[in-house]
Parts: structure tokens; sequence; C-alpha cells
């Protein structure tokens, strides 16, 4: 049986792109699946009294810093995004409301709203901008615009970010194996052991 990676992630960490381009590598490479659960990032700094680093500014130039040098050691674009932070409740809501859908094209939304904040520096907090990000991609916009607005899916991202909280999350990217917490895209080494042993 093959073991999984629980992967919290929320849309408007830097961090969480970098790890999302890599996450699925370890998975093939240790035969692992990914549970993909996202969260409100907001909420959880909120409920566990976190803070972002860019709001100790010594410690977010650092960290931006830090996320480059990773960039290029994994051989992916990644840019900062000058509309940065993203208000992703809409995001979260959309990728919570698709998943409870079912939708077969899950990877290919995630990958436009990552590659859209981090790579192709667009304002995501702008509904129209969105909308043509997910145009682009193949989906219906408005549609899914309008699926994060649905009670059931507000609810729903409510319930999974507090989930998260109960399990010890306290920032993104997360990852649970088995009852193991690894917080930082920095510590995918040790998700890979895990994921091994």
């Amino acid at each position: 049986m093959s073991k999984i990676v629980d992967f919290y992630f929320d849309f408007g960490s830097p961090a969480a792109y970098l790890a999302h381009t890599q996450i699925p590598k370890i998975a093939a490479e240790t035969g692992a699946q990914i549970d993909f659960k996202p969260i409100l990032l907001g909420g959880v700094f909120q409920a566990t009294g976190n803070r972002p680093p860019i709001s100790v500014p010594l410690k977010g130039a650092y960290l931006f810093n830090d996320l480059n040098r990773y960039a290029k050691r994994y051989g992916v674009a990644f840019t900062m995004n000058p509309h940065f932070p993203i208000n992703t409740l809409h995001l979260m809501r959309a990728d919570i409301g698709l998943q409870m859908q079912n939708d077969a094209r899950l990877a290919q939304f995630r990958d436009a709203i990552f590659n859209a904040i981090w790579v192709d520096q667009q304002n995501m907090n702008d509904p129209a901008t969105v909308g043509a990000v997910l145009s682009k991609a193949g989906f219906d916009g408005m549609a899914i615009l309008a699926l994060s607005g649905e009670p059931a899916v507000k609810e729903a991202l409510k319930v999974a970010t507090q989930n998260a909280v109960d399990r010890g999350i306290f920032g993104a990217p997360s990852f649970i194996v088995g009852d193991e917490l690894f917080w930082g895209q920095d510590r995918l080494d040790f998700v890979r052991e895990a994921l091994l042993n």
C-alpha cells in the first residue's frame, strides 16, 4: 500500500508554489499519493497567532532571496508578484469547490492559478483578471467564481482550515506523512525520506 502525503497549501504562498512544482516528482519517485488540502492561510494565522514572514521586514527580505535560490535549484520560473499579498479567499473556495465536484481538471486549475500569481505576476485580487486567467486555461471563469460563492463551498473551506489547525498546521505549505508534520517547502527532503521509510 502506497503512502499518502497530505499537502496543505494556499495559492498566496510563494513557498507553496515552489512546493507545488516539486511534490508531484517526489510522489512519483516514492510511489506515494498526494492528498491536496486547500486551506485559507489567513484563517490559519488567525487561529494560531502566527503571522506572515513579510510582516517582519528583515525576515521577509531574506525569505524572498531564499525563494529565488530554491527556484533556481529546482529549475522553475519564479517572480515576486507586485500585487502581493493576494487575497486568495475566492481562489481557495474555488479549489475546494472543484474538489467537491470531483472535477478532473483540478491539476490544470492549480497550475493556472499558481502560475498566474508566481510566474506571470497577474493581479489575482481582481475578479476580471481571475476570470481571464481561468478562461485562458479552458475554464468557465464566471462559473468558477460563482462556485466560490456557494454556501456549502464557503463552509467546506472553513471546516478544512479548522481541520488543518486541529492537526497542528500553522503555515503553508505543510505536509503530513503518517503522523509527522513538515512545514515549509525547504523540508521536502524530509518528506521524501518519510515516504520512503
